[in-house]
Formats: C-alpha cells, structure tokens, sequence
C-alpha cells in the first residue's frame, strides 16, 4: 500500500484514497469554509495518498444539499484553489468529484433523463435536447474551474443514482432518442460530457468515472455492463475508474469488508484499466491483500478516514514518518 503510482504525470506517493464524501459545510452559495480546510487538510497531513474532493456541484440546481460544494461560479474558484495548496503541501495528490444530482438534487427544480421520480424527491422533468448540451457546458466548465485551482485529477460522478447514473441505468432512463434504448445511446451523455472536459482538462493529469457497478436490480446495471462501459471510457481517454455500486433506487444487498471488491477486479480485468475499490475496508491486511493480489490498485477508506485521519501513518508502523511537530506524542521517539 505505501507502493508509489504513476498515472499520466501524477506519482501518488501510495495507495490510499480518501473518497468523495459529502461535508454539508460550504456556504449557501457553495464556497469553501473553514471546515473544508481542517477537514481535507488534516487527511494530508495524516498522509493519505489521493484525497478527492466531495462531489461539488458543476451547476446551482444540481447540488445535493444546500451546503454542498459548487463549481458553477469563478467565484468558487480562490477557495477551492487553498484547499489544493493546502493538500498539496503536505504531500498529498489533491482530486477533486464534479457532480450533478439529477432527480436526487436538492431544491425545487429537479431534471433526469426521464420523467421517473426517485423516493421522497417527487417527479423530475426530462432534460430536452438543449438542455442536454448546456448541462454538458456546465460540465465543460467545471472542468476548466477544476484545472484553474490546481487540481490534480478531476473525477466525474456517475454513480449513486445522480445525472450521469440516470443516464447509464435502463431503470431511470427511458428516453426513445439517441440518448436512450441501448447501452451505447445510454452512454451518449456521459461520452459528450467526457469530450466537452477533455477540451479544459490538461492530457497530462489523470482522468476519472466514479460508477456504480451495479444496480442490484432486476433490469438494472450489470457489472457486465459496467465491464464494457469501462473499455468504453478507456478508449474516449479515461485513465481511473472507481467502481462503487447501488444508490439508483432502493436495493437490497449484502454488506461485509470489501463487499465491492469484486466488482473493481470485474472492471480492472476486463477492461485492463486502473481501478479504485471502496466498501468498508478498515483493515491494513485486507488493504495489502487487495492490492497484492491485483484486484485492485487503489483502495479508498471513507468512514474509516472520517473516524481516524491518521490511519496511514499508524498502518505504516514508521514512526518517522508521522510530522516532526507530533514526534514527542510517538513512542520510541
């Protein structure tokens, strides 16, 4: 896990992934409190290899809570930039998630593929075709923002059942033009969206989908779908995958350390691409043993990150890694 990764030309100094995790903590207007400045800059401090920001909205109606992040606005672009400073000095890869929440957004106007509603969020109006090419711009320049403050890699979110998802899924997307029906009309969106932030994302930084590998539905995504989504991506200039699952519509499935994990090695073998595995991994052991194996060649801790922002340094046993300002808190030292 304490492995160096080269993508394109970014080296992270090892395997750990602080994953996008909503903080609810920005201002009404989406910037930067001080919040996000303990909370991301104490994880690169902890030595986390990869943080990648939570996903921060490329439009004000695609947030998924009033005091999520945003990217819609220049203005946003100074505190996002501190964050990537902050990050960096410490020695961590700085990423950063740019999202719209389709049907699961919060607020009063809700757009999706198709007019079908998601529990609790009421029924969404199906974007037209303009609308489409302007929610793509949106994307395009959240993009350019995302480069703008420095970031280092630049994820798209299309997992969980928000935009991108509704789009890839046959249970949310039941469209009759060239943006609906087969797999290759579902990706339309996604593929536009890819090529309109190529145009603002430098070639040399990395490149990410987050997905969700499955539905876990009847009807829905499989990961053979997921699998041949994947090469797609590969061969439109995605670098990294990180391969979630669920979040569409309400499912039933099994839960356990590493329960995604096959999933990541589904995707990394069929597709021969990059991947990232999450899904309650707490554990050193299970970490080298994912990674050891091949299954996957990065492994993200979310809510063990959120309880612990030192666990790398502790998982390392080196005491001489941890910052010479705590070194009278470490034994032996």
């Amino acid at each position: 896990m304490f492995t160096p990764f080269e993508l394109k030309n970014v080296t992270f100094p090892n395997r750990i992934v602080m994953p996008p995790m909503c903080m609810y903590s920005a201002t009404e207007d989406g910037h930067v409190t001080n919040w996000h400045r303990v909370h991301y800059g104490t994880r690169a401090v902890g030595g986390v290899g990869l943080i990648i920001l939570e996903a921060t909205a490329v439009e004000k109606r695609g947030r998924l809570s009033n005091h999520c992040l945003g990217i819609w606005d220049d203005e946003h672009v100074q505190g996002l930039r501190e964050l990537v400073e902050l990050g960096q000095e410490h020695g961590s890869v700085m990423g950063i998630q740019i999202a719209h929440g389709g049907r699961k957004s919060w607020g009063e106007e809700l757009v999706a593929p198709s007019s079908l509603a998601f529990p609790d969020k009421g029924i969404p109006r199906a974007l037209s075709k303009q609308e489409i090419k302007d929610v793509v711009e949106n994307w395009r320049q959240g993009a350019r923002r995302a480069h703008e403050a420095g970031f280092d890699v630049l994820q798209l979110h299309g997992a969980h059942g928000y935009l991108i998802h509704e789009f890839l899924s046959p249970l949310s997307n039941e469209r009759t033009d060239e943006y609906g029906g087969s797999l290759e009309n579902r990706m339309r969106f996604l593929l536009e969206i890819i090529a309109a932030v190529q145009k603002e994302w430098p070639e040399d930084k990395p490149l990410s989908v987050r997905l969700s590998a499955t539905d876990y539905l009847e009807g829905g995504l499989t990961i053979l779908d997921t699998v041949q989504i994947a090469q797609t991506l590969k061969e439109h200039g995605v670098d990294l995958i990180d391969v979630s699952s669920g979040g569409l519509l309400p499912a039933s499935f099994k839960l356990g350390p590493g329960y995604q994990v096959p999933l990541a090695e589904a995707v990394k073998a069929g597709a021969d691409i990059a991947t990232i595995t999450v899904g309650l991994i707490t554990q050193p052991e299970l970490v080298q043993e994912i990674l050891l194996s091949g299954r996957a060649d990065f492994v993200a801790l979310g809510r063990e990150l959120l309880r612990n922002p030192y666990w790398v340094l502790e998982a390392k046993a080196d005491e001489t890694i941890w910052p010479w300002q705590y070194h009278r808190a470490i034994k032996g030292i």
